[in-house]
């Protein structure tokens, strides 16, 4: 019987010639991850296991939510995990200043691969298919047990495939494609199951789209989002993930349990209107609305290519006087290769605020909170009620061409209307 890519993954990691949909099965895993709010829960549950960790190279902890610290509990909670580092000698713990967010990083630091099968304390864990690997959220106690044994239980989930055709417009990003698919099929459409994405359109997805498609397939409801690995996969690896890996391929006969085909050549930029990432909308439809910030970045979008598509945008124009736009690279490396091409100075000419990489606007944490009555275009993964402040203030999701047009004009606006 064929297999789809999530289905071959786990029966490898399983020990099994097969698996199908629906069987419970226990996997050895590749990486566990954990944050500054994830971890220490999880901690306290590991300790009472008794057991030293499975393996100190396995493991990745990455303080980025409410770091830098913005007071004096969520310090409590890094040096948690700060303490939990160094008593069990963890090769992979990023501190404030040497790390990233935690999607961004795994991948850039070669972390995750081809054919891994990697678990994180975090819904957005997913982010890793875009390298052809297994990658998805879990909760507390799943994670303290995978700390200690290195292994993970999983329901194999049903698999959608998603075909691209056509080729990707020049005003299109990532995630005006994943925001058109959720728009599509809702934000439980894919419900416990994989996303495949498959189809000639992969060919003109850059890296960057495939991270921030891959990141959003929880937003759909997906266990997981997966993608073949091509030529430009190998280019982005090649160099990175030292660790072996086997990169797996669908059998031509892998049964999916349906097939959404969305045309790239199609796509329009779109936002997600309050409060639901399904809440799609075309930006051509929607009249004027006005804004009182934008957030460009995080594990989404925060990526060179994110930056360098709103620097193109912002470069000779300012902030509307009426906005806030604030700017989040998603890593030091990103940060350091952002200033080194001069996106920076255009950011700051431009009158944005540039961060430290952080969660914090994203997870309403911190830097950039918004109050009642106040609207946000964000360039990040959620957009539910009090996701980024005050239960009566609104986030509207857009790729970084949005996001960049909307600073300038003062209300959500396309790259072709900034002159």
């Amino acid at each position: 019987m064929g297999m789809n890519m999530t289905e071959k993954i786990l029966a490898k990691h399983a020990g099994l010639a097969e698996v199908v949909p629906g069987q419970l099965i226990n996997c050895k895993l590749d990486m566990v991850l954990a944050n500054d709010i994830t971890a220490p829960p999880a901690i306290k549950e590991f300790e009472k296991i008794g057991r030293p960790v499975f393996d100190r190279t396995k493991i990745a902890l990455v303080p980025d939510h409410f770091t830098p610290n913005k007071d004096i509990k969520t310090a409590g909670l890094t040096k948690a995990v700060r303490d939990f580092a160094k008593a069990h000698e963890i090769v992979n713990y990023f501190e404030v200043g040497r790390m990233g967010i935690e999607h961004v990083i795994l991948p850039e630091k070669g972390l995750v691969g081809p054919g891994m099968l990697t678990i994180g304390a975090d819904s957005h864990t997913c982010t890793y298919g875009a390298v052809g690997g297994f990658s998805t959220g879990v909760g507390t106690t799943d994670l303290a047990v995978a700390l200690a044994t290195g292994e993970a239980w999983f329901k194999v989930p049903e698999t959608i495939k998603v075909e691209l055709t056509g080729k990707k417009p020049a005003d299109i990003n990532g995630k005006d494609v994943i925001l058109t698919l959720i728009g599509r099929i809702g934000v439980d459409g894919a419900l416990y199951k994989a996303l495949e994405f498959a189809g000639e359109g992969l060919a003109t997805l850059s890296m960057a789209d495939r991270f921030t498609i891959a990141n959003m397939a929880i937003e759909a409801g997906g266990k997981n989002g997966i993608f073949p690995v091509d030529e430009k996969t190998r280019e982005y690896i090649e160099g990175r993930v030292q660790k072996a890996y086997e990169i797996v391929a669908p059998d031509a006969d892998a049964k999916y349990a349906e097939t959404v085909t969305i045309n790239l050549s199609e796509l329009k930029p779109v936002v997600a209107f309050p409060h639901l990432p399904g809440n799609t909308k075309r930006v051509e439809d929607i009249g004027e609305i006005k804004i009182d910030q934008v957030v460009i970045g995080s594990c989404t979008n925060g990526r060179l290519e994110d930056l360098a598509i709103a620097a193109a945008i912002l470069d000779g124009h300012t902030v509307h006087p009426d906005v806030r736009c604030i700017i989040v690279p998603g890593s030091q490396q990103i940060y350091l290769e952002a200033m080194q091409k001069g996106y920076f100075e255009i950011f700051i000419k431009a009158g944005a605020a540039v961060s430290t990489p952080t969660c914090g606007p994203c997870m309403g944490g911190h830097m950039g909170i918004l109050t009642a009555g106040e609207r946000c275009v964000s360039t990040t993964n959620r957009n539910f009620r009090g996701r980024m402040g005050h239960v009566d203030s609104e986030v509207y999701l857009a790729g970084p061409h949005v996001a960049a047009a909307s600073a300038i004009l003062g209300r959500i606006a396309t790259p072709g209307e900034v002159k």
